[in-house]
């Protein structure tokens, strides 16, 4: 049975010119409509014609929209572009009618291999103009300048209004392409080109196309590009004329593929030159039959619900009824976005923008990732991660949520490897986060969301291997070698053992082995220590073998212990901050590495000595000296009694206030700082006759210092702290000097009060009644 025939006036004057705006799904209806009505022998599609091979995927049902043609450079995969599609996209909707009808698709826009070598910097080759260019030509926005001819001054409420809400079933199914090309005749002939002198040159190729395609099938030709480019498409022009347009454009050979996109992409706010402001809301009006307000306000309460908030169906008529009566008032043929945003602020929101900004992200944005079927064309190390995936159950998903790991399991330790090597490929799918619920060795806890751009970044990574584990391996071994800095180097190590890579580590070992041995700055070494002792102390949690670090943190200790008393002599401010976090940093690693490493009960000892080098030497900062005596205080190694010795010396009359200022900060700063002060009553009085006795003049140099000290503290503590200063040596009851009666503190721990909340401890430790009383002796210890 033979198909109808076009009706009379589809192609009277030339191919069929199909204007759309990119991801409207107005112009999606119609142009579905106007391919029904016509019925093309061929249908050219805005798009690179290298991807025309792909055009058959789009009948896999494992395509999904929303996607995107990737095109990027083979050489330098970076250098890429994008071109989105959604469901309510006519480009995909012309792209469906074609193949569902056997009928034939090209793609006729400016191919890649030009359009990439002609501009460096990736984006939509479609919107986006050279930096150049834009400086020297006003751009210009068609739907902006139609919104203002008729008197709106919102672009995307004129297209809702003009497009939008015309709904499916027109009568006259080319009627809104020629009022629409009509439009933007009008505009290119008042704006030129419109800031866009590219799209001279993809005009002239387009119109090429065309012309090969009437040669090959007649005038039963259909093309559905950029609204703005019609005028153009429509011109006469000759061969020659555009041929030459074409010569001498650069080239580079290039690859294309399916990959997946999200709504959020297709948002302008992401930068997407072509984007829109609601890619949730036009998915929702084009998949809609009918009733699209009653259908998005239903949607919107089924979500709050969600959320535990309290949403009937008298709160959805109501605002169904507020939306309607919205459009009526505001001359609206529908209620569109800006009432249905309204209607649910006042009634399912009660008048709150926290909901609303909810409703917004998922539904009027929303986190919708599309999919692409195995068959579609990846470089290798994008099939080897698609396997992994699958294996581990890791599916990519558009929406950020936090995956927590426990390394003991096989499954979970396998996730946690295959992420860490991705990070290492510079494919940041996840990002590691801090672990809520334990703080054991064996827990991992991962932010995941999948971005469109990862798939450039693993073509990139592709030239590393074929597989992610061989890729991590080479990148690893290269990163090694190129390393500049030694920490870089034991940053990297660690890595290898996070990632499982045991064929990278040998030559990781060597680089750093030979680098601790040449590097001479003390602060490199110290910096470089906590990343080695750390790989040391967990990497068996993950079953890696750790043995070929123990030589080298042993050894770059060693050295940390002979240069660092020299080293942090004669330093100025900013240096001896520097150097204060190293020592923190050196102070935790030691501590590690004494009870990992077997052999080496010196280290301790060792250490403490070198802090008491730090603090009995007059030429180190006083920010040190003040520093080196709370770690040993930390530590237990100097008693009570010594340390208010110490404080009584620095704050001295003798001491310069900046040098006095420096060591209180070095002493009470950091963690625990202000409760230690809290606890003591002497030191607290100590600095409190010391900070009332200091010059006039020369306390504004050191309130920053003290500033900066005391900021830190919990509210808690700065609380306490003023109660206790304000009351004063014998004001009574939490005096400084009156450890006694200090407020909140009783001179011997109340044991009946400690047992008073051993029940709510028990139960946020969860800990169960049969536990041994040894362990009800210890939580009394930390009631007290």
């Amino acid at each position: 049975m033979s198909e109808a025939p076009p009706p009379a006036g589809a192609f009277e004057t030339g191919p069929l010119l199909l204007g759309v705006r990119h991801h409207g799904p107005g112009s999606a209806r119609a142009v579905r409509a106007a391919l029904e009505a016509a019925v093309p022998a061929v249908v050219l599609i805005e798009g690179p014609p290298e991807a025309d091979p792909l055009i058959p995927l789009a009948a896999d049902p494992d395509l999904r929209p929303p996607v995107a043609l990737l095109a990027h450079a083979v050489d330098e995969p970076g250098r890429s572009a994008f071109w989105p599609m959604a469901e309510f996209s006519p480009e995909w909707v012309a792209i469906r009618w074609a193949v569902e009808r056997g009928v034939p698709a090209r793609f006729i826009d400016l191919p890649a291999t030009h359009s990439l070598a002609w501009e460096e910097d990736t984006g939509d080759p479609e919107e986006e103009a050279p930096e150049e260019e834009e400086a020297e030509h006003a751009r210009v926005d068609p739907l902006a300048a139609l919104a203002e001819a008729a008197g709106y001054d919102d672009p995307e409420r004129w297209w809702e209004d003009a497009v939008e809400h015309r709904g499916p079933g027109l009568s006259e199914p080319f009627a809104p392409f020629a009022a629409l090309e009509d439009a933007m005749g009008a505009l290119r002939e008042r704006y030129g080109d419109g800031g866009r002198p590219r799209d001279l040159v993809r005009e002239a190729y387009m119109r090429l196309q065309i012309r090969a395609a009437r040669k090959e099938f007649g005038d039963e030709v259909a093309v559905v590009c950029g609204a703005w480019h019609v005028p153009a498409l429509r011109a006469k022009t000759t061969v020659t004329a555009d041929r030459a347009l074409l010569k001498g454009l650069p080239k580079l050979k290039t690859d294309l593929t399916w990959v997946p996109w999200t709504h959020r992409r297709l948002a302008r706010s992401s930068g997407y030159g072509a984007g829109i402001d609601s890619p949730g809301w036009y998915a929702h009006l084009f998949g809609a039959p009918d009733r699209p307000v009653e259908r998005w306000l239903t949607k919107v309460a089924g979500l709050l619900r969600e959320e535990d908030r309290i949403v009937s169906s008298a709160h959805v008529i109501e605002a169904v009824r507020l939306a309607d009566t919205l459009a009526v008032m505001r001359g609206r043929p529908l209620a569109g976005l800006t009432e249905t945003t309204d209607a649910v602020r006042a009634v399912l929101c009660e008048g709150s923008d926290v909901p609303l900004s909810l409703v917004y992200d998922r539904l009027v944005v929303g986190d919708v990732l599309g999919e692409v079927p195995e068959s579609a064309p990846a470089v290798p190390l994008q099939r080897d991660l698609a396997r992994e995936q699958r294996r581990l159950r890791l599916k990519p998903e558009a929406l950020e949520r936090e995956l927590e790991l426990d390394l003991r399991k096989d499954t979970d330790a396998a996730r946690g490897r295959l992420l860490h090597r991705l990070r290492l490929l510079g494919v940041g799918w996840g990002e590691p986060a801090r672990s809520r619920g334990s703080t054991g060795t064996f827990r991992e806890t991962w932010r995941l969301r999948w971005e469109p751009e990862l798939s450039v970044r693993i073509a990139e990574a592709g030239v590393w291997g074929t597989t992610v584990l061989g890729a991590a391996t080479a990148k690893a071994e290269a990163d090694a070698v190129g390393a500049r800095a030694l920490a870089d180097v034991t940053a990297l190590a660690e890595q290898c053992l996070l990632a499982g890579l045991p064929d990278a580590l040998p030559v990781v070992m060597r680089v750093l082995a030979d680098r601790a041995a040449l590097d001479a700055d003390v602060s490199h070494l110290a910096q470089a220590l906590p990343a080695l002792v750390r790989s040391l102390r967990y990497g068996d949690v993950r079953g890696t073998d750790t043995g070929a670090l123990a030589d080298v943190a042993a050894a770059l200790a060693e050295r940390v212990f002979i240069g660092l008393p020299p080293a942090c002599t004669t330093l100025d401010t900013d240096a001896a901050q520097e150097m204060r976090g190293h020592v923190d940093a050196v102070h935790g690693a030691v501590g590690l590495l004494a009870e990992t490493l077997t052999g080496h009960d010196d280290l301790r000892p060792r250490w403490r000595a070198v802090l008491r080098t730090l603090y009995q030497r007059d030429t180190v900062p006083g920010l040190l000296r003040g520093r080196a005596v709370r770690l040993l205080l930390d530590d237990g190694e100097l008693a009570a009694e010594d340390v208010a010795r110490l404080m009584g010396l620095a704050l001295s009359p003798g001491t310069p206030p900046g040098d006095a200022a420096a060591w209180v900060e070095g002493f009470v700063g950091g963690g625990g700082g202000g409760l230690l002060l809290v606890h003591d009553e002497r030191l607290l009085g100590l600095v409190d006759a010391w900070l009332t006795s200091v010059p006039a003049d020369a306390f504004t140099d050191v309130l920053p210092l003290l500033r900066r000290t005391f900021s830190a503290y919990e509210p808690g503590v700065r609380r306490t702290l003023g109660e206790l200063v304000r009351r004063g040596p014998g004001g009574g009851a939490g005096a400084v000097g009156h450890p006694a009666t200090s407020s909140g503190f009783a001179p011997e721990p109340d044991a009946g009060r400690a047992d008073a909340v051993l029940p709510v401890l028990r139960l946020l430790l969860g800990l169960t009644p049969e536990q041994p009383h040894s362990m009800d002796d210890d939580l009394a210890g930390v009631g007290a």
